[in-house]
């Protein structure tokens, strides 16, 4: 009996949980994380950073929206690979893993995928994808023009799916932040407000 399958570099299991997956691309990003340490002679904070986004960072985002995971023990597995990486640059080991953040100018892998998550759901309701996954609501008396109709579902294991899990995500998008004009703005007015902020 095939218990998972491999297809377009995502490990699929029978019961369509990304534990598979993200064990695969955490352990190969964590040694490649490790050889970058190792191999560069260089010390230089900005150069491993760039060699850590460049050559790590993509083997935990490839086809996120696909496998991003909603238990707390896989997304803490993901992003201790980053936390554990920038904790080893020079003279950063003695901050917290969000001042490390703030430092060096990155986001946390969560929010990431978030940005990925809505940059997809963007693309499928101004039709620049050609999937039908998401409708938009008839009308609305809050927020913005272009919210999602959220399905109900009966099964939690189904909450989890992105055409799920996005819609809420979506919907609390700040109407006086957000510009969905164009998806560069779109992608742009994403990287200026706090998605994970109470008010959201």
């Amino acid at each position: 009996m095939v218990t998972s399958y491999r297809d377009l570099g995502i490990t699929v299991a029978c019961d369509l949980t990304p534990e598979l997956h993200i064990r695969d691309i955490v352990n190969k990003a964590h040694h490649r994380a490790n050889l970058i340490h190792r191999c560069f002679v260089s010390r230089n904070v900005s150069l491993l950073t760039h060699a850590f986004t460049t050559y790590v960072r993509p083997l935990l985002e490839y086809n996120c929206v696909a496998w991003s995971p909603h238990l707390k023990r896989d997304i803490e597995l993901i992003e201790r690979v980053q936390r554990r990486f920038n904790k080893r640059l020079c003279g950063l080991s003695g901050y917290s893993y969000n001042e490390r953040l703030r430092l060096l100018n990155l986001d946390s892998l969560e929010v990431r995928r978030t940005h990925y998550d809505l940059i997809m759901c963007y693309k499928i309701i101004f039709g620049l994808v050609a999937i039908n996954i998401l409708s938009v609501a008839c009308r609305t008396t809050t927020g913005h023009l272009y919210k999602i109709y959220k399905h109900f579902s009966k099964h939690s294991f189904r909450s989890s799916f992105f055409s799920e899990c996005v819609v809420n995500l979506w919907n609390n998008l700040p109407t006086d932040r957000i510009d969905f004009s164009s998806l560069s703005k779109f992608k742009k007015c994403l990287t200026l407000i706090d998605l994970f902020a109470p008010s959201h």
